[in-house]
């Protein structure tokens, strides 16, 4: 089926450089470049040698930013298979999202003049986030998300949305390492002892276990992104930071049902034992005064963040009698949203 001429240029305004090639990076899409963001030394009091990978300078703020742009890259699938005669329109994106993976998504979608984007939130989510959602051409839904766990057809139904991509999923659009992969090399590329990374969904921590495993397991050939020491990869122990405190500051990283996260503690244990990931990698519970002092540090770093996005720092810091001084250690930022 022919495109009409805006479908066409859309189809045409979309360039995806390469899919590995790192002197060919395709994010961001206005200056790809990678690595896409900095990673640099911190001074933390009591804790040497802390580097941190800063997802805030990403254009909404945060490391939701890399799958707004897989998204617009879904598009262009969708265009080409429309062209083709495969598919007959163009459907509508549905997440769930408190925020800012709506942000990020939706200012991509606008960007290359795509559909807009529907959002089910939390009945309980401030008005001013709600407000701003659909300033920027967000569809808003709200329902109670405390109740039960949402799949797939729940979620295409309360955004009126059937035949539409659920996006909060990976059943619709395959493994999220296609979400975080450029990331994840990145991270993998600085050969750290110890990662630690906020645990929300579990897609970004999922990522980067899945990645490491796969280049771990590699005696010869690898990723054209990775450039770090194999052999490195199964000594790092990668932990996750979450929360189970409904009242935590790290609002973010807490949600009374968790869809779609398919990682789990034999799956770590399973990597672990072969040897493909560091003996200690784990996801645990941060407790809120180390979410505190993180954000204390943070401040006194110049680091744009909020408690979900420092989590790992937070982690760190509780942790800080089992990491040996000398070790590298590695925060992940993932920022925060920006609501102009």
């Amino acid at each position: 089926m022919a495109l009409t001429p805006k479908e066409q240029a859309i189809l045409d305004s979309i360039h995806v450089p390469s899919e590995n090639d790192p002197k060919k990076p395709e994010f961001p899409p206005e200056n790809p470049r990678y690595p896409a963001t900095p990673t640099f030394e911190i001074q933390v009091p009591g804790v040497s040698n802390v580097w941190v990978k800063d997802e805030s300078v990403n254009p909404t703020g945060t490391h939701k930013d890399r799958m707004a742009w897989e998204m617009v890259v879904t598009y262009k699938n969708l265009l080409l298979a429309k062209k083709d005669g495969i598919t007959d329109h163009l459907p509508q994106m549905s997440i769930i999202s408190s925020g800012s993976a709506a942000v990020a998504v939706q200012k991509m979608l606008r960007r290359y003049d795509l559909p807009n984007l529907k959002v089910l939130v939390h009945f309980g989510l401030l008005n001013n986030i709600k407000e701003y959602l659909k300033q920027i051409g967000c569809e808003i839904y709200e329902t109670d998300l405390s109740k039960r766990v949402l799949l797939t057809e729940n979620i295409l139904h309360l955004t009126d949305n059937t035949g539409g991509i659920d996006i909060t999923s990976d059943e619709a659009l395959g493994p999220f390492d296609v979400f975080y992969d450029w990331m994840s090399y990145d991270i993998l590329n600085k050969n750290a002892d110890w990662v630690f990374v906020p645990y929300g969904t579990g897609h970004l921590y999922e990522n980067i276990i899945n990645i490491a495993q796969r280049e771990a397991a590699s005696f010869v050939f690898h990723d054209r992104r990775f450039q770090g020491d194999a052999k490195k990869i199964g000594q790092c122990h990668f932990i996750g930071a979450t929360t189970n405190n409904p009242t935590s500051i790290a609002d973010k990283l807490y949600s009374p049902h968790l869809p779609f996260v398919h990682l789990d503690p034999h799956w770590i244990n399973l990597a672990k034992r072969k040897g493909h990931i560091g003996a200690k990698s784990r996801v645990g519970i941060v407790r809120e005064e180390f979410l505190q002092e993180a954000m204390t540090i943070a401040n006194m770093n110049d680091l744009v963040c909020e408690p979900s996005g420092i989590a790992g720092l937070a982690m760190l810091l509780q942790m800080r009698d089992e990491v040996p001084q000398e070790e590298k250690k590695l925060i992940i930022n993932t920022g925060k949203v920006k609501y102009e």
